[in-house]
């Protein structure tokens, strides 16, 4: 997911997206530690996707918290 993508969505589609990709995140490494898991670069894409969506809610919180002050 590319960052203007994510710039683009409101607070609570950011929220659902963040679930949805924590959820699939638990469910590859369920699969990984069964042994099932094919696509090895899903999990790095997963994890930078969320640590992403996080950074970008926290700099609109920020700016949100400056432009209140």
């Amino acid at each position: 997911m590319k960052p203007s993508d994510i710039r683009a969505l409101s607070e609570d589609q950011m929220k659902e997206e963040l679930v949805k990709l924590k959820k699939e995140q638990f469910n590859l490494r369920f699969q990984r530690a069964t042994g099932q898991l094919e696509n090895t670069a899903r999990m790095r894409q997963i994890r930078r996707d969320i640590a992403r969506i996080q950074t970008i809610a926290r700099v609109k919180q920020a700016e949100t918290a400056t432009a209140d002050a």
